[in-house]
């Protein structure tokens, strides 16, 4: 473990972000051990930041004693530069997170993961530049298995080039750049963790499993992009918070933690499970045309992050039940996800998709989900 506040109770942390899904996971899962553990929270509160994914910590007084939300962007260097002056430790959840939006409207996506990343990483400096008597906070980088491009082989590595294909994953990648030459030039102290494809409670209905849950729910079309044979490998959200607090404390400075889901499936799988559980049938599937540059396969290794003593938590067919669940019990927070501006990216995203799209024949034979 690292001599270091982040280690300990009472420790300070800054988590920008942390009103997304990802993040807020993280902040709940630190206050709810009421370890005297501080936490402040910086998001712009995008479409994908959500007060809400806060509302328990905000009603209860203990942990709300503990908690500080600033509405605010990591790309404003005179809003960053005092949060960071008060932190033990910074952790960047802050990310435009979809592909397909960054299809739409890459500029975002930019503003964030490079000009955010590179105002969080001067603000530190200015820290260790300071000479104080406690030493400049840890930055932890929260970065995608999609820095790596697609993997038509093996597990990628660490030490793999990055070969990003979408303005979402060259930004994230340009973000990782960024942070290691903070550490090779400046001597930050600095990690990266690089998770997997993540999915569980509060997730925005953008992304397959919660906007297929919650079409299901209606039943509505399911919009499945090309045949469907894309393989992903699945984490869930608590175990992927869990682990990016387990880097925090125990990761070197200047080192990327690989965290998988060791859970790889088909996209046609998870759909084929997803149904299972809500007892919906195949004919709610569309085949439509599949988006640009798609990757076909991520898969990374996690032998340096289990070197670290971490282990995945979660079975995938117990969170994607608890994530049924959740959804099924949260219908007012996910039916505000979908309104407002939500028809309208819709349609722009799968409305020709849908018009000219496909049924989808129920798995074929030796493809049975059940079994698995």
């Amino acid at each position: 473990m690292r001599d270091s506040p982040v280690a300990g109770p009472g420790r300070r942390l800054l988590v920008t972000g942390g009103a997304g899904f990802i993040g807020s996971c993280f902040v709940r899962e630190i206050l709810g051990r009421r370890d005297g553990t501080r936490v402040t929270v910086l998001d712009k509160l995008t479409y994908a930041g959500n007060r809400a994914n806060l509302a328990a910590i905000e009603t209860d007084p203990e942990q709300a004693s503990r908690f500080r939300f600033v509405h605010g962007d990591i790309a404003a260097p005179d809003v960053v530069g005092p949060l960071v002056a008060e932190a033990d430790a910074v952790v960047n959840f802050a990310a435009e997170t979809h592909v397909d939006r960054s299809i739409l409207e890459p500029e975002a996506f930019l503003a964030t993961g490079v000009v955010g990343v590179h105002v969080l990483l001067e603000a530190c400096r200015a820290e260790a530049a300071d000479g104080g008597l406690r030493p400049a906070p840890r930055l932890v980088q929260v970065s995608t298995d999609e820095v790596y491009g697609s993997v038509a082989n093996g597990h990628a590595r660490e030490t793999d080039p990055l070969a990003p294909r979408s303005p979402y994953s060259a930004a994230k990648a340009a973000g990782d750049l960024l942070v290691g030459s903070y550490f090779a030039t400046f001597g930050l102290d600095v990690v990266i963790t690089r998770g997997s494809n993540t999915y569980g409670p509060f997730q925005h209905p953008e992304k397959l499993i919660p906007l297929f849950l919650t079409n299901a729910l209606d039943d509505q079309p399911l919009p499945l992009y090309g045949d469907g044979l894309q393989r992903r490998d699945w984490l869930y959200v608590a175990d992927h918070a869990l682990a990016v607090e387990h880097v925090l404390i125990h990761g070197a400075a200047g080192e990327i933690y690989n965290i998988p889901g060791d859970t790889e499936r088909t996209n046609r799988e998870v759909v084929g499970l997803l149904l299972e559980e809500l007892g919906k049938p195949w004919s709610l599937v569309r085949q439509v045309e599949d988006r640009p540059g798609h990757d076909w396969r991520y898969a990374m290794d996690g032998a340096r992050l289990q070197a670290l003593g971490w282990r995945n938590r979660t079975d995938f067919r117990e969170g994607l039940a608890s994530t049924v669940a959740w959804f099924r019990d949260n219908e007012p927070w996910w039916r505000a996800c979908k309104s407002g501006d939500w028809t309208a990216y819709y349609d722009r995203q799968y409305g020709s998709r849908l018009a000219n799209g496909l049924l989808v024949a129920e798995l074929a034979a030796g493809d049975d989900v059940s079994s698995r």
